[in-house]
């Protein structure tokens, strides 16, 4: 349909520039230059709106002159994924010699040299020739980008954020190729936007293939050690232990952020008095730390499958199948403390809420005072406004006997209010079976 679309337009372009321009008329170039930009600006509105990969059927699907024409109106941020799309032929025909780049930092090939890992940034598709490498990393890597680097190398490369919707028992499996597929989640820890990352990988003909959408601290740390010390990695089954293993030393740094915050928070929980507004950020605090603390356990489980699905496929060298014990020995190390912390966090949100219930029942203490002491006054009130009263008071001035009145609500008011506290202060104890009594005797001092 859109390869019609084009087609068409290019064809109008041409019936209407040759109408223009057979016919003899005033200002006749700038009739010209007006319907061409006219037409110009149909197509590079429609090259703007349409996918790269249509984009790349139509030009393969066009004579050479009118897909050289129409390669002219795809605008500049999208020429290096259109390349992708087309054969090297057409490529050739449309721009020459320039191939298609690699966005920036978005591939990199990790080559074992001197018992370390050395690390060529591929930004083309010449920089693959002649490279031997145990890790391959894609970040962000585009449909057209994994389609050429899976050809290169000779499988299919997926989708990170597609993998992971797959069920639980479909993420870790070997293919009829013996590839070894893992699909897991990476926790990315930022403060108010903790998440997890999917990664996919890929085991290969001895080459590690990593593919997510995001940076993860994870991954940079990885790097940096592979690159100083000797003999840290092997081949790329170490590469791909050291991941889990770093992903479970990064949870374990995460957890003691939410040791250090929640000691924060449980200062603030046991002090003596904390305002509505105090509270309601607690809580908040606690929500994001429980949250958190849930991810990184979810993360550490996921490790834990697919570290014994590796175990399993019995083709980890001895030493490799320790250093994978060692990693379930810190991911049960770890469950033991989300469990902990889960239970602390719970204390906190229900000591918080306490502390909430506790200025709720104040105040509704402090109206039902008011109330008790308000009441005798009240009834005084009425019979003081009631016939009766004056003709008690017959014959003494008003202002003597309406203050005489107002001394003796005054002096009634506070009688109530000394009973009530004293009563509040009344010690209680307990009897044998439980049930609560009002001690008659006065409390020890």
């Amino acid at each position: 349909m859109s390869l019609e679309k084009v087609s068409e337009m290019l064809k109008k372009q041409k019936r209407v520039e040759g109408m223009v321009h057979g016919q003899s008329m005033p200002r006749q170039d700038i009739v010209e230059t007006l319907v061409q930009r006219q037409h110009l600006a149909e197509l590079s509105n429609l090259m703007t709106q349409l996918p790269v990969g249509e984009i790349g059927n139509i030009l393969e699907a066009l004579p050479i002159e009118d897909a050289q024409s129409l390669w002219k109106q795809i605008p500049p941020g999208r020429e290096n994924d259109v390349l992708w799309e087309v054969s090297d032929a057409r490529r050739e025909q449309l721009v020459g010699s320039r191939e298609p780049a690699f966005d920036e930092s978005q591939m990199n090939a990790f080559e074992l040299t001197g018992g370390r890992l050395k690390q060529i940034p591929i930004e083309s598709r010449k920089n693959l020739e002649g490279v031997k490498p145990i890790w391959i990393d894609l970040l962000g890597a585009t449909k057209a980008e994994r389609t050429y680097v899976g050809l290169h190398f000779g499988l299919t490369l997926p989708d990170p954020g597609d993998v992971t919707d797959l069920e639980v028992s479909s993420r870790y499996h070997i293919d009829e190729n013996s590839e070894i597929h893992l699909n897991s989640n990476f926790l990315l820890d930022r403060e108010g936007n903790s998440r997890s990352v999917p990664v996919a990988f890929i085991l290969h003909q001895g080459i590690l293939f990593s593919l997510r959408n995001e940076e993860l601290p994870v991954f940079r740390l990885q790097r940096r050690r592979a690159r100083t010390q000797v003999g840290y990695v092997s081949d790329c089954t170490d590469v791909l232990l050291d991941l889990y293993g770093a992903d479970v030393e990064y949870s374990a740094d995460s957890l003691e952020d939410i040791y250090t915050t929640l000691g924060q928070v449980g200062r603030q929980v046991l002090s003596e008095t904390i305002s509505d507004g105090e509270a309601a950020a607690i809580l908040g605090d606690i929500a994001e730390e429980e949250d958190l603390n849930g991810r990184i356990r979810g993360n550490i489980l996921d490790t834990q499958r697919a570290i014994n699905f590796l175990m399993r496929s019995k083709f980890l060298s001895p030493t490799q199948f320790e250093d994978s014990k060692q990693i379930l020995r810190n991911i049960e190390s770890l469950n033991s403390h989300t469990s902990f912390l889960f239970d602390k966090i719970n204390f906190l949100m229900d000591a918080t809420i306490g502390f909430i219930n506790i200025n709720q029942n104040r105040r509704i203490n402090q109206l039902t005072v008011f109330g008790v002491v308000f009441m005798p006054i009240n009834i005084l009130a009425g019979m003081g406004g009631m016939s009766e009263f004056s003709m008690m008071t017959q014959g003494i001035p008003w202002p003597l006997a309406y203050g005489v009145f107002l001394l003796g609500a005054g002096l009634m008011g506070g009688a109530t209010y000394v009973a009530l506290k004293h009563f509040e202060k009344r010690p209680v104890k307990v009897d044998k079976v439980g049930s609560a009594k009002v001690s008659t005797q006065k409390p020890l001092r």
